[in-house]
């Protein structure tokens, strides 16, 4: 079910209709009771009925409201089922009496602070109130790293622990910024709560609220697995919310489906978005201890550059494809970047840029280093990506235009071509095709037949080249191993020179 939106809201897809949970997410509210309720009003009036809202960050102000009053003595009344969030700060504390959470007013519940809230329909709903303290005891408006430390206890100390459905909390996880796109004049390396970061981490949420901040930010989503070294997992999608009615009009109420996760069908709950990265809070594969601080991964590279191969233009060409000198540049969205040096992206310095034969709009082609013979090339994506699965769909749609060309150009010359890649124990996409996590070998011919083999344990490394370089292929059994193929940067100089000089005529992005 997709519920329509206006500027105040979202929607997301959550399938199954009869399963499905119809939530509203809020930021802080600050006593704008009436704003909001008004607000809430409408919009189930516009596309039906939710079951519950969820609200983050402050929910009272500061000062004295009689507005809160006639929500208190019944006089007003929430229009849904409304769970809120405890106190950040020690005007509030007041109204929060029970740490194990009551009944505010009709419909207005307080979750308490910390805990697991489960609903009627199997809906796992994680919280915890206040703001980060690392010192003992904790005032009723922070929590410590106990805390964090005994509500991941609580589940994750479980074989059957997957996840959690949504993670409720007021401050920002730290570096939740980290391989995502912008927050905006939010610093996520200064600002938000490193204990919240590890909660994140170790609870995997599906969704994760939170707010104080006084802006929106929904964060790209991200995975909850290594690729390649984990079976894969869902994603998670963390979104900030604004304060109640502020003037910038900026999105504070956040309306999304979601099918509770113990009711999913397991591979639709791990099918990964086209535009999910890695996990802002991991680094180097290894979580940061509970209480300290989150280290930060090496800052990305400012910018993606590519450059023109035809020299007799002599111009650099945009990501786009289209001349530099034009007046309106499209600006194109900048390429995922690698966590930490990569051989194969365009922009990292470890690249070996002299054996890079054609750059289109989204990937490129390069002579293999140590090939099997002098024309032999590897299609590869500007931006860092691991496997097809992960791609956008232009990209595949540029990688299978390379791949068409190729055969066409070899075909030309009297050749065949093979195309094959393994994704196993490789960083950067070569080519593939599979389910999100798997390790797999995959091989097309020029006849149109694909072979695809998946990947248990111990595949050698070195397969599709042994194959190839066999005496009943190729018959050069010496070359199997690349290492022992190189030749002088002259000579590979020599060869992407000449291959681009060949490629010229079937070359499609000349026609961008």
């Amino acid at each position: 079910m997709i519920i329509p939106c206006d500027n105040c809201c979202d929607g997301r897809n959550a399938g199954s209709y009869g399963n499905t949970r119809n939530c509203l997410a809020c930021g802080d509210v600050e006593g704008k009771f009436d704003i909001l309720f008004n607000r809430v009003r409408a919009i189930q009036k516009k596309s039906g009925n939710f079951d519950l809202l969820l609200c983050v960050g402050n929910f009272f102000g500061s000062t004295p409201d009689a507005e809160w009053e006639e929500y208190k003595t019944g006089i007003k009344k929430a229009p849904i089922q409304t769970y809120v969030l405890g106190a950040n700060n020690q005007e509030t504390v007041k109204y929060f009496q029970d740490a194990d959470g009551c009944e505010l007013a009709e419909n207005i519940t307080y979750l308490g602070r910390k805990g697991i809230f489960t609903g009627s329909s199997g809906l796992q709903i994680v919280y915890l109130s206040g703001t980060e303290s690392l010192n003992e005891p904790v005032p009723g408006y922070n929590f410590s790293p106990k805390d964090v430390s005994s509500l991941r206890t609580m589940l994750c100390t479980t074989s059957q622990f997957k996840g959690v459905d949504i993670l409720l909390t007021s401050p920002w996880p730290k570096y939740v910024g980290n391989f995502g796109n912008s927050s905006g004049e939010v610093d996520t390396k200064k600002c938000g709560s490193a204990l919240v970061s590890s909660l994140a981490m170790g609870l995997k949420p599906r969704y994760h609220f939170a707010a104080l901040e006084k802006t929106y930010y929904e964060r790209l989503p991200y995975r909850n697995h290594v690729v390649l070294q984990e079976n894969a997992q869902h994603a998670t999608r963390f979104i900030a919310l604004a304060n109640v009615g502020n003037p910038e009009k900026k999105k504070y109420l956040y309306a999304f489906s979601i099918v509770p996760m113990k009711l999913m069908d397991a591979a639709e709950l791990v099918k990964q978005p086209p535009d999910v990265t890695e996990n802002p809070y991991r680094k180097s594969g290894q979580e940061a201890s509970i209480g300290k601080q989150i280290p930060a991964p090496a800052e990305e590279s400012a910018c993606q550059f590519f450059f023109d191969l035809n020299e007799k233009q002599g111009r650099k060409r945009s990501s786009t494809g289209r001349d530099s000198k034009s007046p309106h540049p499209k600006q194109p969205r900048k390429p995922p970047q690698p966590p930490g040096p990569c051989w194969f992206c365009l922009a990292s310095p470890e690249v070996e840029k002299h054996l890079v034969v054609n750059i289109g709009t989204h990937c490129y082609l390069a002579l293999a280093k140590g090939g099997l013979s002098d024309d032999h090339v590897l299609i590869l994506p500007i931006g860092h990506y691991q496997s097809v699965v992960e791609l956008s769909a232009e990209v595949v749609e540029e990688v299978e235009k390379y791949k068409a060309t190729l055969r066409r150009f070899f075909k030309s010359r009297g050749k065949r071509c093979v195309v094959f890649e393994r994704n196993y124990k490789s960083h950067h996409l070569q080519l593939q095709i599979a389910q999100p996590g798997a390790a797999y070998f995959y091989v097309e011919l020029d006849t149109g037949e694909k072979l695809f083999h998946r990947i248990k344990k111990n595949f050698p490394l070195q397969f599709g080249r042994e194959v190839l370089a066999s005496e009943a292929i190729l018959n050069i059994p010496g070359k199997s191993d690349w290492r022992q193929c190189q030749i002088s940067k002259e000579d590979e100089e020599t060869l992407a020179r000449r291959f681009r000089k060949d490629f010229e005529p079937y070359d499609f992005t000349l026609d961008d």
